[in-house]
């Protein structure tokens, strides 16, 4: 018997809308966490936690732009 070789494709509605979603969700991440850190500043600060602003900064912006990432991979894949 010969393999098939099924390779699935997307249909572009379905890759507008995968995109959509994961910008949209990486752009929410970075402006509402960062939102909340300039709220929250004062009180981290005051915490003396093993991570400072610029930690929370940075893996704030990185998980943002990770999600971004993952949406235009989705848009070229």
């Amino acid at each position: 018997m010969e393999k098939e070789n099924n390779q699935y494709e997307d249909c572009t509605p379905c890759r507008i809308i995968g995109t959509g979603a994961f910008l949209g969700l990486g752009v929410f991440t970075y402006v509402s966490g960062h939102r909340q850190l300039r709220e929250q500043e004062a009180i981290i600060r005051q915490s003396k936690g093993i991570f400072g602003m610029a930690a929370r900064r940075a893996g704030i912006t990185g998980l943002a732009a990770t999600m971004m990432g993952v949406g235009a991979y989705r848009w070229f894949s």
